[in-house]
């Protein structure tokens, strides 16, 4: 059977060698649809990466609570306050509350967040927000020098502040020491004992995802500093990290459960998860390649088609052929399997050559546009396996046709 199988494979070399025209047509077709199968899963897998990247540096199983203001009614008085305190928080802390919930921080900040910060002669507008110690871990946000805040930062309500590192250039100068300095909002001092890493949002902020906020030019100050200064106990918004993704729904109502009952559901409070950004982020990216997998499945059926055509053609040309094959002892397996194995070798050839034509556009793309791509083997597997699979049902029919045929009619063919 091997040897039949290595006799088939040379002559299906030489007929296809003798209608070179038509075989690099069929070739062209399958190559250019395995190219554009390749591509477009490595770009859509690298855009997928790339933006859960981003997308991971909120914290991809964090949530928010906070009051949602009714709509101004000249004749109705707005309740005051924004419906969280230290109180409700202290609740929300407390090992009774809220099983699906590791990590919880309140947030609080001024109406326009913007605070001016001064040292010496420079002056930058930043968001300033207090925030618990579960804050850093909740929100993904690492140290590139200094310290995370202490319990005893929190509890004694010190002037201490985390800054972006923006901020710190704007403060401090590109090459200026921050850590052990001191941060002027207003009148009070603030002592910085800690920069935060860089969050790359390029592509958040591009499509406005961010709505105009930078994690890179902030600082993070003691919530109970904060409430002090502004002389309040309200907390402006719960910030909180889910065991899970599974768990973030369940994790949203167990909050706002227990701030109804303690307000009595005067107020009204509005849940935000990840799981909005990453089910929009989803849809979009499917759309994409759903677009591009279409694009790819009709090149793939032109070659298809190709080899159709050219294994229709080559029956018909080589019908003497065939009874001449078939009257010195050739079965119908045998005929089958060299029309098979020639449709096969058109479209592997094919395979392989759209494999490397996407290989030279993917590396063409990292050299131009410096976007960084991730390797999908997966895809170069997939793409060769559908090319095989492209041959066999594309020779199938002609290779049937063939094999069917009487020794006799094949041998007084014209």
């Amino acid at each position: 059977m091997l040897q039949s199988i290595i006799e088939n494979f040379w002559q299906a070399a030489g007929a296809i060698k003798e209608n070179r025209l038509r075989t690099m047509m069929s070739i062209t077709g399958i190559a250019v649809g395995i190219a554009s199968v390749m591509t477009v899963g490595v770009i859509s897998q690298s855009g997928r990466d790339y933006i859960y990247s981003e997308l991971s540096t909120y914290g991809l199983n964090s949530l928010w609570v906070y009051r949602e203001w009714e709509k101004d009614n000249p004749f109705e008085k707005q309740r005051e306050g924004t419906g969280i305190t230290s109180d409700d928080y202290a609740i929300l802390k407390s090992k009774v509350c809220c099983p699906s919930i590791i990590a919880l921080s309140p947030s609080v900040y001024p109406e326009d967040w913007l605070a001016n910060l001064r040292v010496g002669n420079s002056f930058n507008d930043t968001s300033v927000e207090g925030v618990d110690l579960d804050f850093l871990k909740i929100n993904k946000d690492k140290l590139s020098e200094g310290r995370q805040f202490r319990k005893e930062d929190i509890i004694r309500k010190r002037n201490v502040a985390l800054i972006g590192p923006k901020t710190k250039n704007a403060l401090f100068g590109t090459n200026g020491k921050a850590i052990g300095k001191n941060v002027y909002m207003g009148t009070v001092k603030f002592t910085v004992i800690g920069i935060l890493k860089h969050k790359k949002r390029d592509f958040l902020d591009a499509i406005g995802a961010t709505q105009g906020y930078d994690e890179n030019d902030r600082m993070l100050i003691p919530y109970t500093r904060y409430q002090q200064i502004l002389g309040t106990k309200d907390i402006h918004t719960i910030r909180a990290e889910s065991k899970n993704q599974g768990s973030l729904e369940l994790a949203l109502d167990e909050i706002t459960s227990v701030l109804d009952r303690r307000h009595n559901k005067r107020y009204t409070y509005k849940k935000e998860s990840m799981r909005e950004w990453i089910n929009t982020t989803n849809n979009i990216l499917e759309t994409v390649s759903s677009v591009g997998i279409v694009s790819a499945v009709v090149a793939l059926l032109v070659g298809g088609i190709g080899i159709f055509n050219i294994m229709s053609s080559s029956v018909v040309e080589r019908t003497r052929e065939i009874g001449i094959r078939k009257a010195l002892g050739a079965t119908k397996q045998d005929i089958l399997q060299q029309f098979l194995i020639e449709s096969i070798y058109i479209s592997v050839i094919g395979g392989i050559i759209g494999s490397v034509i996407g290989g030279i556009i993917l590396v063409a793309m990292i050299y131009f546009t410096g976007f960084s791509l991730t390797a999908a083997w997966g895809y170069l597997i997939a793409a060769i396996i559908v090319s095989v699979v492209v041959g066999l049902f594309a020779g199938f029919f002609p290779a049937k046709h063939a094999a069917e045929m009487t020794p006799v009619d094949a041998l007084r063919y014209e």
